[in-house]
């Protein structure tokens, strides 16, 4: 599938009535602060608006008395959460949400569901945070891990097909930075090869391809509410399907294989189950944030749509292209690539180092987590030389080479938080001075 820069997609996103008006061409001046030195060399550091993180006010503070005051704080005998669970599914399209305790636990509810186990295999990509591997090892299946598309940041659909088996289980693709990954692709390869598609969304809140939001392709959709997402409420998690049988295991699931409020569907006999159930609490505050996350969500994509122009005049900094299906990123994350030859060699470290010294933070992002001793320790695993055998697990260390990925997270990437995405257009202007200003001296900056 073709991909295009986010220039070319707010003018789709306009086009296709989402609401994003294209600017008028700008001419990106020099500004004041050009010939200023950058901090690490002595100069001034600029002051900036980006958001404290997470917004409140008395919204909040009276969703939180409300349940405390009810004297019922757990979702067994409250009303908070399935109010939560309506609304949730409304704002994204949705026939049924459920709300569970975290963005893991959407997942392994998921998995719980479709009776993922030993001898499995799941498909994901390797960029992506390590909660998607875990709920697989979770389950004892064997987590086959997809190269990165470099320009996006997202799954290889072309890898992904080729790495489908006989034990192939479900494919789970995730939404990484809220932006959709080529969804129309991997749900024909689902339809070929007769395989679910669960959607891994936690980042994408509100994000949308071709109209629709994410989470509302695949059988299921997972989201997370953990402190630095879009929406939050410290912890927590929910589970988006138009299938009532689906969804209905899913409840079972995360009510230790039990029916009960809002389902008479029990799990049968011999199938697991857990307690993942959110709080009274934590849905309160959900919906005291829901209140806010249009308008958040128009802002990031409006400065983020403003701060790719101005990035895409500056050499050497590339922002993450989005597939052509996207009409709505959700920014949880603003990705770009770095080439240090446009910056007289200066290392990508180096390059945080300046631009934190400027006042903005600034990340590397994901790395090689195929590569991590924390992954590849699996091969060796106990349990799963017991269920697998040790000639399976080598093959596996081979399966999961990404030499893609490696060049991407080796030496290119860089993101951004969704709350500097908050700030002011002239936060966006003075992010884009830093960048310039490190330029112009990074032969100075050079250790």
């Amino acid at each position: 599938m073709k991909t295009i820069n986010r220039r070319h997609f707010l003018k789709a996103s306009a086009i296709a009535g989402a609401g994003l008006a294209l600017a008028p061409k700008l001419s990106f001046a020099q500004g004041t602060q050009s010939n200023n030195k950058p901090v690490l060399l002595g100069g001034r550091k600029p002051s900036y608006n980006f958001s404290r993180w997470p917004i409140y006010d008395q919204t909040e503070e009276k969703a939180l008395l409300e349940v405390l005051h009810s004297n019922k704080w757990g979702r067994l005998n409250g009303s908070i959460t399935t109010k939560f669970e309506a609304e949730y599914a409304k704002i994204h399209g949705t026939a049924h949400s459920l709300a569970v305790s975290s963005g893991t636990s959407a997942l392994y509810t998921m998995f719980g569901a479709l009776n993922v186990g030993p001898g499995d295999e799941v498909i994901l990509p390797v960029y992506t945070f390590v909660a998607s591997y875990n709920v697989v090892v979770l389950n004892y299946a064997l987590p086959i891990l997809i190269d990165t598309d470099i320009e996006t940041f997202q799954i290889d659909t072309k890898k992904m097909e080729q790495a489908i088996t006989p034990q192939t289980k479900l494919l789970m693709p995730v939404h990484i930075g809220g932006s959709p990954a080529d969804i129309d692709t991997i749900l024909a390869i689902g339809r070929k090869h007769n395989l679910p598609v669960i959607e891994d969304a936690c980042q994408a809140h509100l994000a949308e391809w071709k109209g629709k939001k994410v989470g509302s392709f695949g059988l299921g959709g997972a989201f997370s509410f953990q402190s630095s997402k879009n929406l939050n409420c410290a912890e927590g998690g929910a589970i988006t399907s138009n299938s009532k049988e689906f969804i209905d295991r899913c409840y079972s699931f995360h009510n230790q294989g039990q029916g009960g409020t809002g389902t008479s569907y029990e799990m049968g006999s011999g199938v697991r189950g857990t307690n993942l159930r959110i709080t009274e609490f934590q849905a309160g505050l959900l919906l005291a944030q829901m209140s806010r996350l249009e308008q958040q969500a128009r802002k990031r994509s409006e400065n983020a749509a403003y701060l790719t122009r101005i990035f895409n005049e500056i050499p050497g900094i590339t922002p993450a292209k989005l597939y052509r299906g996207t009409t709505n990123s959700a920014y949880h994350l603003y990705m770009f690539r770095y080439d240090q030859s446009k910056f007289a060699g200066l290392s990508r470290d180096r390059f945080i180092e300046a631009l934190s010294a400027e006042g903005i933070p600034c990340s590397r992002g994901y790395g090689q987590m195929n590569s991590s001793d924390y992954v590849r320790g699996l091969a060796s695993n106990k349990h799963y030389l017991k269920i697998y055998g040790e000639k399976t697990m080598k093959e596996w260390l081979e399966r999961n080479q990404c030499p893609q990925n490696d060049k991407l997270t080796k030496e290119q990437s860089l993101w951004f938080t969704q709350t500097m995405l908050l700030g002011e257009r002239s936060d966006m202007d003075k992010i884009a001075e830093a960048v310039r200003r490190i330029q112009k001296f990074a032969k100075e900056l050079k250790k």
